[in-house]
């Protein structure tokens, strides 16, 4: 099952999803909680930002916010976001061109296709110590 949910707000959201998005979304929200705690960037705050499950970094601030919502509008059918404002994903279209990105601020998957999950690691992985890695 993962980490239970703390924020009842979020379960709710999750409860909502269809049960293929649910499902997806709870592997990427593992992927979040473990790459964390790999990392050392200290606790994952897990709140909604937007209506949409977000991961922030409150002790340290290494990170900036990682958001996670089922998604069609880029042939995806969830993903995952960061703030537009980061040059986060420009720098994932550069190591990996074949994953699908919205614009400035996310990438997005397919249920259908297999899940990049080292690509989705990665990229997990410079958002949470982005701060940290821009100031550094």
């Amino acid at each position: 099952m993962g980490k239970p949910f703390e924020n009842i707000d979020v379960t709710e959201v999750f409860a909502g999803y269809s049960e293929p998005v649910r499902a997806a979304l709870m592997v990427l929200r593992a992927l979040i909680f473990e790459t964390a705690s790999k990392e050392g960037v200290g606790r994952i705050e897990e709140t909604l930002k937007w209506g949409q499950p977000s991961y922030l970094t409150p002790e340290t601030k290494s990170g900036t916010t990682i958001r996670i919502h089922g998604d069609n509008k880029y042939d995806g059918d969830f993903a995952l976001y960061v703030n537009c404002q980061s040059s986060l994903v420009e720098e994932w279209r550069q190591i990996y061109p074949t994953l699908t990105f919205g614009g400035n601020r996310s990438i997005h998957f397919s249920l259908t296709g297999e899940f990049p999950i080292d690509a989705a690691r990665h990229c997990i992985s410079m958002a949470l110590k982005y701060h940290s890695r821009k100031n550094g």
